[in-house]
């Protein structure tokens, strides 16, 4: 008999898919009406002995604890922060997650949405599309990003691939993370306030992280300053976003490029209505080719998982 397991949500790639119902009898969760899951999960909990998720879905201890057969929870995704660790490490269920395939992708998006932000294509887009260009309506001057200077929060390898990107474009990069970082030429500054005092753009690649809940707050976001700009590609609960968008409205901050947010995919009124954000649906790997990639990581930790061979991927619990 194939292994049951649970999908919480589908992936892109046909061919990861098709894989998954050829191995196993997956349970698609994603396709029950919300109002219906509760019961249909009951009928088949016993048997689930697999979870696939992403990192925004993750699994809570309630959820784990409703699977009495589940051994592996398969992220796809490297966010952790929806996930309850400490439930799966008291039940020794196996975590994995899709590391290192999504880095070029989510470092080109922050680049993309420091670029739209600083030089306004997302307000110019619309000057064409609503005619103001050809009623020779006046067109306020971007800001270049040469001889800027960027703070990047968390300088693991996205961090550390927006700073190869920020280089060509003649941006100096400076970091900061509680633990230094060996081995790189960018220097790190003592404190996340420091961070932003030193820096014109102020990018966000920290993990979600109880420690890291609203570390980007007002006192920060007053450091960046009217010139500043903020981007975010990591979790929209590291930054308090009502600080974030008083200081927006209110001139106290220039700019912000984000992917993520705090309750998503519901976006504030206040923020969507802002003309210096530009906002993506926390898109920051999907390529065909990253998320082809990120399933097939999902795929190949299963199939480990199964057949008694060591986890591609694990996560140290």
């Amino acid at each position: 008999m194939l292994p049951d397991i649970l999908i919480l949500a589908t992936s892109p790639s046909a061919a990861v898919n098709q894989q998954l119902e050829r191995h196993y009898t997956c349970h698609h969760a994603w396709q029950v009406a919300a109002e219906q899951r509760a019961a249909w999960l009951q009928e088949r909990a016993d048997r689930i002995r697999a979870v696939v998720t992403t990192g925004a879905l993750g699994l809570n201890a309630a959820d784990m604890a409703a699977l009495p057969a589940l051994e592996i929870i398969a992220v796809n995704g490297v966010g952790l922060d929806a996930v309850d660790l400490d439930a799966a490490r008291a039940r020794g269920i196996a975590v994995t997650t899709t590391p290192n395939v999504l880095t070029d992708d989510v470092a080109d998006v922050a680049l993309g949405l420091l670029l739209a932000s600083t030089r306004h294509i997302a307000l110019l887009d619309r000057f064409v599309r609503d005619g103001a260009w050809e009623r020779r309506e006046a067109v306020k001057p971007a800001s270049s990003l040469r001889g800027k200077t960027a703070g990047i929060f968390g300088f693991g390898q996205i961090g550390q691939a927006i700073a190869l990107r920020l280089a060509a474009f003649g941006v100096q990069v400076r970091y900061y993370q509680p633990r230094a970082k060996p081995g790189v030429d960018a220097p790190r500054a003592e404190s996340l306030l420091a961070l932003a005092h030193e820096s014109d753009y102020l990018i966000v690649c920290a993990p979600g992280t109880p420690a890291t809940r609203h570390a980007v707050n007002a006192e920060v976001l007053t450091a960046l300053g009217p010139q500043g700009t903020l981007v975010n590609i990591a979790r929209g609960a590291l930054i308090d976003e009502a600080a974030m968008i008083a200081a927006l409205a209110e001139g106290r901050l220039g700019a912000a490029g984000l992917d993520v947010f705090a309750d998503e995919p519901r976006v504030p009124a206040a923020l969507r209505a802002l003309p210096n954000v530009v906002l993506t649906p926390h898109i920051g790997s999907l390529t065909v080719e990253t998320r082809h990639a990120m399933g097939q990581l999902v795929v190949d930790n299963l199939q480990a998982h199964f057949a008694g061979q060591p986890l591609p991927t694990p996560v140290k619990l």
